[in-house]
């Protein structure tokens, strides 16, 4: 499969970049900057596993940027089979109602949720070029979603990025719908608490084990059985 992944550079993309290459999928790894240290360890990649791995340049927040990348992706290599959107920052995180940064907030919702939609947007049609050119059963745009976008369990804190993943989660349901009769799946998933830059030391989770985990959901037909399209990383139900 041909996967592309947004804030590869790092985390979980880093993670899910190294596991789709692992498996043999072609990984066209989206960074906002092509600065040397920004990409060392995908350079390592890139090298360890020739011809497999792209590194697009391409900024969430900016649409000519994403509309770029999915022009030079689009006319290198004509499709793809796979979105993940999983850039995404956490910002404000300790502040209380009356603390919060309005333009953060803003700032939360423009990587978080328009970023996607915007990668949507654009590179939907390289998606469908795909299953325009031969019958394919394994097609999908993953988000990259959260608990924190959980209406059920609601806590109090991290207002930007809980109220961004809500947003996420129901981009994904309208999704969902628009593209049933073009057969592309469409799924938010809960990575868990993982140890990345974003996570800390003292979670529980290797982000390695969980982008394993989210290219065996992809390989495996992503059959959704429950109403809502909202998951863990091992494919149980989340509440919405």
């Amino acid at each position: 499969m041909k996967v592309f992944v947004t804030g590869a550079n790092r985390g979980l993309g880093l993670s899910l970049v190294k596991s789709g290459l692992e498996r043999g999928h072609i990984i066209f790894a989206a960074v906002r900057s092509l600065a040397d240290k920004q990409i060392d360890d995908l350079q390592q990649l890139k090298d360890k596993y020739e011809g497999q791995l792209r590194i697009i340049h391409m900024d969430v927040t900016n649409e000519k940027s994403v509309e770029h990348a999915a022009e030079a992706v689009k006319l290198t290599d004509q499709y793809l089979d796979v979105i993940i959107n999983n850039a995404a920052i956490l910002n404000e995180r300790d502040k209380t109602i009356e603390e919060l940064d309005i333009h953060a907030c803003l700032q939360a919702f423009d990587v978080n949720t328009l970023g996607p939609l915007r990668v949507v947007k654009h590179f939907l049609p390289v998606l469908r070029m795909e299953r325009q050119r031969k019958k394919v059963n394994n097609q999908a745009i993953i988000n990259i979603s959260s608990e924190a976008g959980s209406l059920s369990n609601a806590y109090s804190g991290d207002y930007p990025y809980g109220m961004t993943k809500v947003a996420l989660n129901m981009l994904t349901e309208k999704l969902k719908v628009y593209l049933k009769d073009d057969q592309i799946n469409v799924i938010s998933i809960h990575p868990g608490w993982m140890k990345t830059d974003m996570g800390g030391n003292n979670a529980p989770k290797l982000p390695k084990d969980t982008a394993d985990n989210i290219f065996a959901i992809i390989e495996n037909g992503l059959e959704i059985e429950q109403r809502f399209a909202f998951l863990d990383d091992t494919g149980n139900p989340m509440d919405i």
